[in-house]
C-alpha cells in the first residue's frame, strides 16, 4: 500500500507582496500541503484605480476560482483581502473549502475581545474588510467595534523592497492601537512586520496567513478519508 497524496491547494494572489508571507505560513503550519500559486498582478492595479470592486472584475476573480478548481485542489484561499464580496459569490459555490483572506483571523481576533484593531496598508481594501468583520460579529451576536489606522506609506516601502521601513512604519503606527484587545495585521503582506509590532504592544498580534493556514489544514484534515 502506498501513502496517500499531500492535499493540493491552490493560493490565489493580486500581489506579488502576499506570496512569501503566504508560504512562510504552509511552512511553518502545513509544510505537507502541496501548493498551487495563482497570481494576477493586474488585479490590484484595477481595484485601485476603479475604486470599486466592478462586475468585470467580479468575473475575473470567478474565472480565477473556477481555474484552481480545474486544477484538482482540495481547498482554495485567497490572498487579497479588496474582493470580499467576489470571493464570497465564488466561495458559495464552489464545491471545495474556500476561504477569505481575512475570515480567519476576525475568528481569531472576535475570540480575543470586542475592541479589535486592525493596521492595513492597502486604502482599497479598508471598507470591504471592515464590512466582512462586522457581518462575522454579527453572526455571533457580538457587538464588536473596530478601529483601522492605514499605514499606506508601508506598502510603498514594500513594493521598493524596503522591508524593514515597512516594518518600522507598522510598529510606530501600532501604538494607535495598543487599547484593544487585539490588533490584527491587515493583508498577507504586511505579516512579515510581525514581531516588530509584537514589539510595541501588549495585545495578542493577529496575521492573515497564520490564521488562515491553521484553520485550513484543520478542515481539510477533518474531510480526509480514514484507513
Amino acid at each position: 500500500m502506498t501513502d496517500s497524496l499531500p492535499p493540493r491547494v491552490a493560493l490565489i494572489h493580486a500581489v506579488e507582496v502576499a506570496m512569501a508571507p503566504t508560504a512562510a505560513a504552509f511552512e511553518d503550519h502545513w509544510p505537507a500541503a502541496e501548493r498551487v500559486n495563482i497570481w494576477d498582478d493586474s488585479l490590484s492595479v484595477d481595484r485601485a484605480r476603479d475604486g470599486a470592486l466592478t462586475p468585470a472584475m467580479g468575473s475575473r476573480i470567478a474565472a480565477l476560482g473556477d481555474y484552481a478548481l480545474s486544477t484538482n485542489v482540495a481547498a482554495v484561499l485567497f490572498t487579497c483581502s479588496a474582493f470580499g464580496p467576489a470571493i464570497a459569490a465564488f466561495a458559495a459555490r464552489s464545491p471545495v473549502l474556500t476561504l477569505k483572506p481575512n475570515e480567519a483571523m476576525f475568528d481569531a481576533a472576535l475570540r480575543a475581545g470586542d475592541r479589535i484593531g486592525m493596521l492595513a496598508t492597502f486604502a482599497p481594501s479598508v471598507e470591504s474588510m471592515e464590512a466582512e468583520f462586522h457581518e462575522a460579529a454579527r453572526l455571533q451576536g457580538r457587538s464588536a467595534r473596530i478601529k483601522t489606522v492605514l499605514v499606506a506609506d508601508a506598502l510603498e516601502a514594500l513594493q521598493t523592497g524596503d522591508v524593514e521601513r515597512h516594518n518600522a512604519l507598522l510598529a510606530d503606527a501600532a501604538a494607535q492601537l495598543e487599547g484593544c484587545d487585539a490588533l490584527m495585521l491587515a493583508q498577507f503582506s504586511t505579516s512579515r512586520a510581525r514581531q516588530a509590532v509584537e514589539g510595541r504592544v501588549r495585545i495578542p498580534v493577529l496575521t492573515s496567513p497564520e490564521s488562515a493556514v491553521r484553520t485550513m489544514r484543520s478542515a481539510v484534515d477533518k474531510l480526509a478519508p480514514t484507513s
